[in-house]
């Protein structure tokens, strides 16, 4: 039981750093400005993290190799806690594998959470910084989602599509992951 509860804080704090890293990635490929709360969340998430390590890691492109590393190295720190407090002997030569498809697995269910809330608030027609910012950062990913599937009787079920297309990007992370371990 105890495994459990330091396992759940471990998954909360690095699933919270590590999605902060993500997103200040995210909003900055998408060019959303960074003067909103959602912005100066991340930031007061992450500077700690990213801005030492963006001395010695350059930019990928326009991709910030800086927080890609911190949002990698949150999710390694996560694992090796887990598999210190485990004992294990062996296997720790697969902590950065499984620090990786920890990466993917917190990309894709913050993508499910940002959708959800998309929703929410296109349910409700809520006209703040917080709904502008969270719709500029789904419709590049319900653009292509909308091209396929029409609207049914007015309502635009591209946001129900996505997420179960992103609950069988989890299965298929999680098959991959199970595979790579055996």
């Amino acid at each position: 039981m105890l495994y459990q509860i330091v396992s759940f804080l471990l998954d909360v704090v690095a699933g919270l750093l590590c999605s902060a890293c993500l997103l200040r990635i995210y909003m900055q490929w998408q060019r959303v400005p960074f003067g909103n709360p959602v912005g100066r969340l991340v930031f007061a998430l992450s500077d700690w993290m990213v801005l030492p390590l963006r001395r010695v890691v350059p930019p990928l492109g326009r991709w910030d190799g800086a927080s890609l590393l911190a949002a990698w190295l949150v999710e390694l720190a996560q694992y090796t806690l887990l598999w210190l407090l485990l004992g294990a002997v062996g296997g720790a030569l697969w902590l950065p594998v499984l620090a990786f498809f920890g990466l993917v697995r917190v990309a894709i269910t913050g993508m499910i959470g940002l959708i959800i809330v998309y929703a929410v608030l296109s349910w409700v027609q809520a006209r703040s910084p917080i709904s502008d910012v969270i719709g500029r950062l789904c419709d590049p990913v319900l653009r292509p989602v909308r091209r396929i599937v029409p609207l049914v009787g007015g309502i635009d079920l591209s946001p129900l599509v996505l997420l179960v297309l992103l609950q069988v990007a989890l299965m298929v992370l999680g098959s991959l992951q199970a595979g790579v371990l055996r």
